[in-house]
C-alpha cells in the first residue's frame, strides 16, 4: 500500500518520539492500534454489504427467467384440479 522502507519508519518513529515524548508513546500506539482496528472493521462491513447487494442484484437478474420456467410446470396441476 505504502512504499515506506525501514529507514523511513525509523525516521518517523524518532520524530514521533521527539514530538510526544516517551511517556505518551505507549498511549499513542494503543490509540492508533484501536483506531486502525475500527477502520478495518468498518471497511470490512462495507465490503460485506457491497458483496451482499451484488449477489442480490445477480439473483434478481435471474428471477424473471425462473418464473417463466415455473409457470408451465404449474399449469397442468391447476388443470387437473379444475377437472376433478
Amino acid at each position: 500500500m505504502f512504499d515506506i522502507g525501514f529507514q523511513e519508519l525509523i525516521v518517523i518513529f524518532i520524530v514521533i518520539l521527539l514530538v510526544f515524548g516517551p511517556k505518551r508513546l505507549p498511549e499513542l500506539a494503543r490509540n492508533f492500534g484501536k483506531t486502525v482496528g475500527e477502520i478495518k472493521r468498518a471497511f470490512s462491513g462495507v465490503q460485506e454489504e457491497i458483496q451482499r447487494e451484488v449477489k442480490l442484484a445477480e439473483m434478481e437478474e435471474y428471477l424473471p427467467g425462473m418464473d417463466e420456467l415455473k409457470r408451465p410446470a404449474e399449469e397442468p396441476v391447476e388443470e387437473k384440479k379444475k377437472g376433478e
